[in-house]
């Protein structure tokens, strides 16, 4: 009898605090720096399950970088990961006053995630293809991709490679590895698969990495792309960054009842760990041993990124509605600059004198660049792609109807 029941109801996971509460991380267990060892690069998945609950971390408290996973970066290398990380912050900000100024229509901006694509960057090599999201800029700028391309593209004029088809901030560019941005992100897991897949198909050395928000995970691409990348064992990296937050809903929502987003792969037999994505060192490290695993045959690989989105979702977002203004600061793994910083200072190969004066030089070369850009034009005047493009770029050889139509508007 239906008397014999309580009303059915669903459960809707919270946030550990809302606006105007006080942050909480008293649950996120951090392990110590450098607790996590370094498997062989051909661990069978089962003998790691355990690296999908803990983190792996290189740099403990005191700015040291500890443990197995320690040591692959020279100092010089390392001063190069902190300027990249520098100029990705730093071009953001100009950015992000420039939409505020109506020179583009939309940004979206990687404060407090800038390790994660930086120094994933530097495990990849030539001809390997990313299919990053909207937050993956670093790939780019730490590949040298010119800044001045990326600046035409965000104000969509005449120099811009994309001709104005896509939105800002969503770039492409096949000779540096970055395929074109989707709004839509689980589809680049599945993209990243079947590259991957094409690259082992056609017997070449190049791979893949796939990367999605942790708000995506819950999309059905997720799961196919998993699929497929286990069945087949493609030579493909796919990683998850999670800063906690998708749009407006916090990384609990699509979880679910599992404990992390790394241990999602265990289903599916991948290898799949958990990572500092704050943290330099380890990120590179994580990167360098699951690219390594790709590239020798021993199938995917899962990264859980743990980092912050410490800025809003995008311009279009004020996450003072639905998370506290201080939760930022309160993040216990901390700024990634800062971190990489008081390392390189920790082993004598920095200085505060020496960051001040990278910061000033990269600020006035990132104003430079900026200026060339609106030179040629930006959303609020200037030289703009012309309408003739619309028309190419679709087809090999155009059809009669868009010929047609071409010359109807006069071009």
């Amino acid at each position: 009898m239906s008397d014999d029941f309580p009303p059915l109801s669903l459960n809707v996971p919270e946030p550990g605090c809302r606006p105007g509460d006080t942050p909480d991380f008293s649950d996120f267990e951090i392990p110590r720096a450098g607790a996590v060892k370094r498997p062989p690069v051909d661990a069978d998945p089962d003998s790691i399950r355990d690296m999908a609950f803990s983190i792996v971390r290189v740099l403990n408290k005191d700015g040291e970088a500890v443990g197995d996973w320690a040591g692959a970066l020279s100092p010089d290398e390392l001063r190069e990961g902190l300027r990249h990380m520098l100029t990705l912050r730093t071009f953001d900000a100009r950015m992000m006053n420039a939409q505020r100024q109506g020179k583009t229509s939309f940004y979206m901006q990687h404060l407090g995630e800038e390790a994660v694509s930086c120094a994933f960057s530097r495990a990849l090599r030539p001809g390997d293809m990313n299919f990053p999201t909207y937050r993956q800029a670093g790939l780019l700028i730490a590949g040298g991709y010119p800044m001045l391309t990326m600046m035409n593209q965000i104000y969509s004029n005449a120099d811009d490679p994309l001709h104005g088809r896509q939105l800002p901030i969503m770039y492409s560019s096949k000779e540096h590895g970055f395929f074109s941005i989707s709004g839509n992100l689980g589809t680049q897991f599945v993209q990243s698969v079947g590259w991957a897949m094409a690259s082992a198909i056609s017997g070449d050395t190049k791979i893949a990495t796939g990367w999605i928000g942790d708000g995506s995970t819950a999309e059905s691409d997720f799961h196919a792309a998993m699929v497929f990348a286990s069945t087949y064992s493609a030579p493909v990296v796919l990683n998850i960054v999670n800063n906690q937050w998708a749009i407006s809903t916090f990384q609990g929502i699509a979880r679910g009842g599992v404990g992390t987003f790394a241990a999602r792969g265990h289903g599916f037999g991948i290898a799949s760990i958990r990572v500092d994505g704050n943290d330099y060192l380890a990120v590179h490290a994580v990167a360098k041993w699951a690219c390594e695993r790709a590239r020798r045959g021993h199938g995917p690989t899962l990264i859980e990124h743990v980092t912050y989105r410490a800025g809003g979702h995008s311009t279009s977002d004020d996450p003072s509605a639905y998370r506290s203004k201080s939760e930022a600061a309160a993040w216990p793994l901390g700024d990634p600059i800062e971190r990489l910083k008081k390392h390189l200072i920790a082993i004598g190969e920095w200085s505060e004198d020496r960051h001040t004066q990278a910061q000033a030089e990269i600020l006035d070369g990132v104003i430079a660049t900026q200026k060339q850009a609106e030179a040629i034009g930006t959303l609020g005047g200037g030289k703009t792609p012309s309408p003739r493009d619309m028309f190419e770029g679709v087809y090999e050889t155009m059809p009669p109807h868009l010929i047609r139509q071409r010359q109807e508007a006069g071009y």
